[in-house]
C-alpha cells in the first residue's frame, strides 16, 4: 500500500463529474488500499479519487472514529464504487465539516440525516443500504467530490466572502499540513 499526496483546493480534478468504474481489477483494489492508507496517514474519515488526482467514482470511508461515544452504528472501514444517492431525509441536520483537500478549513453544513444509497462494494456486490447521523453525513461529503462539489459551495454569498482568504492561502500552498499534497502546477 502507498500513501497518495493529497490534491489541494483549484487542482481542476476536484471540479470534475468523475468516470464510472466499468470493471473490477487488480489495479481497482490496490487503489482502494491507498485511499485507505492515505485517508488513514492524513487522519480523515473519508477519501474520494478526485482528492488524489483520479477522476474515478470511487471514495473510502471509515467513520467508526466519530461514533465511538454515541449510539449510531459503526460499519467499519467500507469502499463505495459507483455510489448514488436514492433518496434523502427532508430533516437536514447543521454540523461543522472540514475536507482534506482543503485544510484548515471548516464550516457549518446542512445536509440530509438520513439517505438510502446503492453502491458496488469492494467484491463489486451491488448494495443498498440506509445512513443515517455521521456516515449519512461522509457519504455525502464524498459523494459530493465525485460531481466536482467541494462543502464550501453550500455556503451563502456572503460566508463565501468570508472564506475567501483562506481559500487563498490554500491555493497559494501556504496552508501547512501533516499529510502529503500534490504539489501545484505553477501554471495553474
Amino acid at each position: 500500500m502507498a500513501v497518495l499526496p493529497i490534491v489541494l483546493y483549484n487542482d481542476p480534478v476536484l471540479r470534475q463529474k468523475a468516470e464510472p468504474v466499468k470493471t473490477d481489477s487488480k489495479e481497482l483494489q490496490v487503489f482502494i488500499d491507498d485511499l485507505f492508507e492515505t485517508m488513514y496517514e492524513a487522519s480523515g474519515v473519508g477519501l474520494a479519487a478526485p482528492q488524489v488526482g483520479r477522476s474515478l467514482r470511487v471514495f473510502v470511508v471509515d467513520a467508526d472514529v466519530m461514533v465511538e461515544d454515541t449510539d449510531e452504528q459503526a460499519y467499519g472501514p467500507m469502499a463505495f464504487i459507483n455510489p448514488e444517492i436514492h433518496s434523502k431525509d427532508n430533516q437536514q441536520i447543521i454540523i461543522e465539516e472540514g475536507c482534506l483537500s482543503l485544510p484548515e478549513l471548516r464550516e457549518n453544513i446542512a445536509r440530509p440525516d438520513e439517505i438510502t444509497v446503492k453502491f458496488l462494494d469492494r467484491d463489486f456486490r451491488e448494495q443498498h443500504m440506509t445512513f443515517t447521523g455521521w456516515m449519512s453525513r461522509v457519504f455525502q461529503h464524498e459523494l459530493d467530490h465525485l460531481d466536482g462539489v467541494l462543502f464550501f459551495d453550500y455556503l451563502g454569498s456572503f460566508k463565501k466572502r468570508l472564506i475567501a482568504r483562506r481559500l487563498q492561502l490554500i491555493d497559494e500552498g501556504a496552508v501547512e499540513t501533516e499529510y502529503p499534497v500534490r504539489e501545484r502546477n505553477p501554471q495553474s
